[in-house]
Formats: structure tokens, C-alpha cells, sequence
């Protein structure tokens, strides 16, 4: 009943009720997209691709991205990776440039020219991405029937309808985030994973029945995979949320060197400070090779490409661990920053026992920093590489992707992110929210684009 009040709690409250609806038109919109078919794809093409990329586990990753868009060869085929791809090229120059890090301390007029500069290196590589994808359809068509025809003048314009698609969905994104509820991009990224999150289940349930070629230990192994599911989610959950707390004294007076009154608060560190970032950020870069291989003639490659092209194989997985967790450190540089929280407690007459105020305090900041970030980016290696696991195990690849990896980090941290603005628009018009001490903790200090 609780449950009830709340939703008609939630309906009552007129600014969140048009965020919602907003929200909600805006994903309709969006799913609407994905359904349009590129001109000139005719039924044959479209399932010789969907019979590539259901051969190949990357592709099936890249078509969990973009909500089933690209094994339909629709106009917003190409997601939103390339503008995450473009986001991660330019937060990275912030760190190496020194025209960069002087624009990103400009405030907001800063943050718009940097917006910009993202903008146009999407095109770009949406400009290079396009042609790839259309040059692996004729491909895939000619290997199906023998022919295919897709000339240069044809690849060009379904290249600009591509680049055209992609920018859309930016758009709509960004439309979420300023008139809707949560973040716009993390929230279209959410939308096309739980639009596959049906078919998967499904799919391994009948492929669990007695009788089916595929089955192997029946409803019982389904029973104990969903379990397992629960167990991993709650993981994931524990993991955004983990926390380590800081004491630090405030103090009301002082006099000479003596501190009189005061109030002692936390400072609440996150074991996870990146969130999903570091996941979405080598996602992007172990899409690259295979980018630069046309995606492929027949779904395996040979050499390089071939080792980066299998999600479940051993280079893969282990190059794909080793950069979250580099990933994990930078963005939690980017986005904590000790000598700035060091200066502020200062300023405010504050200070961590027996620690001394300014330089000593963020030396001891970022220890604690360094210290709580290995263990959590050690753990969200491992919950990233999940899905190989269970595909040892026997999962079929569709339902494996749900098993950690990249969707379930984000299905976790974005549905957290969105019901605390819902939880701050409940608690801001004085009623009881989502949960029942009236507290979702978020990604406070790092989100999904």
C-alpha cells in the first residue's frame, strides 16, 4: 500500500509529473527510431546482418548498445558510442592540454566551448563509423546471396543519414536531462539495454526446456541462473553505493590557536567515486579495433582484430580489466579532487582529527582515496568480465551480458541516480519517498554521460 501512495504521491507533484511524461515521450521517440530501416535495405539484407551479429558476441554487444538498432540496420544504428568515444578524447586532452584545462576552469561559457568541440568530433567519427557499418552489410549480404549492391554515391548518403540519427539521439539525450528526469544519455543507454533484457530471458528459458537441442540441466540450471543474477545485481548495488566516512571537526570560534565549539560531520568517500564511467569508457575503446576493421568480413578476423573481436576470449577480457581499472583512477581523479576539499574544509574553520589543515589534509585525502579506489576498481573489473564466465558455464551469450559486464552496471547506477532525483522531488514537497528511511545514495561525484 505504501507502494501505492507513493506513485500517487509522485503524481501530484505537477513539475515531476511533466519531467516524467517528458521523459517518457522522449524514450518513445527514441524507440520509435530504431525501428525506421535505412532506405534501401530490403529484407534479405537486414537478415543477413542479423545473422552476423547474432554469430558474433561483440556485435551482439554493440547491437545491446543501440536497443537492437544495429541488427535492424535502423537510422540510429549507430547509438550513442560515438558520442561517449568523442566525450572520452576530449576529457582526455583536458588532462594533457593546457588550452583544455584552462576551458574546463571557465565555468559554464567553458563547459559549452568543450560541448562544442565533443560535437564535432562526433561527426567525425560517426564519419568514419557509418561507411564501416554499411561496407560490413554488403558484406555480409554478398556473403548470404552472392550479390549486393551498394555503391559509393549510396554508402555517402546512408552515411549522412547514419551521422544524422546518431546527433538526433544526442539531442534527445540531452532533452532528458534538461527537461526530464535523470541523465539524458546514461538514460537512452538504459533504455536500449532493457529493451533486450526480455528477449534474452526468454530465449534461455526455452532453451532450458526438456527437449530443446540446447538444454543443459533443465529449469532447475534457470532457477539457479536467476539467483545468480540477484546475487550479482545486489553486488553491483553494494558496489555504487559503498561508502567510506571521514570525520571532520567544524569548529564555531577561534581564538588564537585554540578552536571553541563546533560540530563534527563526515565526508563520504566513495569506494566507486568513477561509477559506471570507466566501463563506458573501455567499452568504447575495445570497439575501436573493430571500427578500424570494417566490423569485420565474416564475424572472426584473424590476429589482432580477431582477439579483440571475441568478448569471451582471454586478451579481451584481460585487456578490457586492465583498463577499467586504469580508467577507474583517472575519472576519480577527475572528479575528486583532495587539495580543493583540503582548502574548503579550511576555509570553514574545519579540520580531520589529528591531521593538519591544508597540504597535510589532502595528502591524507588522497591516501584514503588511493586506497578505497583499488579494491573497488579490482571489483568492478571483475563484475565487468562476468559475462565470459557465464558463457563458460554454458549461459547462452544474449543472457550472459546480464551476468555484470557493462548493462548491469548501468541498469544498476542509472535506475539509483534517477530515483534519487525522484527521492529530492519527493522529500523537497514533504512527502515519504521511494524507499523507506527516504534515502537513494547516488553517484554523487561521477555519472554517465
Amino acid at each position: 500500500m505504501r507502494f501505492f501512495q507513493t506513485l500517487k504521491n509522485i503524481w501530484t507533484i505537477e513539475e515531476l509529473r511533466q519531467r516524467l511524461m517528458i521523459t517518457f515521450l522522449l524514450v518513445l521517440v527514441y524507440r520509435l527510431g530504431c525501428q525506421v530501416v535505412l532506405p534501401g535495405i530490403s529484407p534479405t539484407d537486414l537478415q543477413a546482418l542479423q545473422n552476423f551479429t547474432n554469430r558474433s558476441g561483440l556485435m551482439q554487444l554493440l547491437d545491446m548498445f543501440s536497443g537492437g538498432a544495429f541488427s535492424q540496420a535502423s537510422i540510429f544504428a549507430l547509438g550513442i558510442m560515438p558520442y561517449i568515444t568523442a566525450s572520452i578524447v576530449i576529457q582526455l586532452l583536458g588532462m594533457v592540454l593546457p588550452s583544455f584545462q584552462k576551458m574546463q576552469r571557465e565555468g559554464e561559457s567553458g563547459r559549452q566551448k568543450l560541448n562544442q568541440y565533443t560535437r564535432y568530433l562526433t561527426v567525425l567519427i560517426l564519419l568514419l563509423q557509418g561507411p564501416a557499418y554499411l561496407v560490413n552489410i554488403r558484406m555480409q549480404v554478398a556473403a548470404a546471396v552472392g550479390e549486393a549492391s551498394m555503391g559509393f554515391w549510396t554508402i555517402a548518403y546512408l552515411t549522412v543519414i547514419l551521422a544524422a540519427g546518431s546527433m538526433f539521439i544526442m539531442w534527445l539525450g540531452e532533452r532528458i536531462t534538461d527537461r526530464g528526469i535523470g541523465n539524458g544519455i546514461s538514460f537512452i543507454i538504459l533504455v536500449g539495454i532493457i529493451a533486450r533484457l526480455p528477449q534474452a530471458i526468454t530465449f534461455e528459458f526455452i532453451s532450458r526446456l526438456p527437449g530443446d537441442s540446447m538444454a543443459a540441466g533443465g529449469l532447475v540450471m534457470f532457477l539457479i541462473e536467476i539467483i545468480l543474477l540477484f546475487a550479482v545485481t545486489v553486488g553491483a548495488v553494494l558496489l555504487v553505493q559503498g561508502t567510506r566516512k571521514v570525520p571532520v571537526q567544524y569548529a564555531k570560534r577561534i581564538v588564537g590557536n585554540k578552536q571553541y565549539g563546533g560540530v563534527r560531520q563526515y565526508i563520504p568517500l566513495k569506494v566507486n567515486a568513477a561509477g559506471v564511467m570507466p566501463i563506458i569508457f573501455a567499452q568504447a575503446i575495445m570497439f575501436i579495433p573493430i571500427t578500424l576493421a570494417g566490423f569485420g568480413s565474416d564475424g572472426t578476423g584473424s590476429g589482432f582484430v580477431a582477439a579483440f573481436s571475441d568478448i569471451n576470449g582471454f586478451w579481451y577480457n584481460f585487456v578490457y580489466f586492465v583498463m577499467i581499472v586504469a580508467f577507474t583512477y583517472f575519472y576519480t581523479a577527475i572528479t575528486v579532487r583532495p587539495t580543493q576539499m583540503a582548502e574548503d574544509m579550511k576555509r570553514n574553520n574545519g579540520f580531520i582529527p589529528g591531521v593538519k589543515p591544508g597540504k597535510k589534509t589532502a595528502e591524507y585525502l588522497d591516501s584514503i582515496m588511493s586506497r578505497i579506489t583499488l579494491p573497488g576498481s579490482l571489483f568492478l573489473g571483475v563484475v565487468a568480465i562476468l559475462p565470459a564466465f557465464a558463457r563458460f558455464f554454458g549461459i547462452s551469450q544474449n543472457f550472459a551480458q546480464f551476468f555484470g559486464g557493462t548493462s548491469l552496471l548501468i541498469l544498476v547506477g542509472v535506475v539509483l541516480d534517477t530515483l534519487q532525483q525522484i527521492e529530492s522531488h519527493l522529500m523537497m514537497h514533504h512527502y515519504d519517498g521511494l524507499m523507506k528511511d527516504g534515502k537513494i545514495k547516488g553517484r554523487t561525484t561521477g555519472s554517465a554521460y
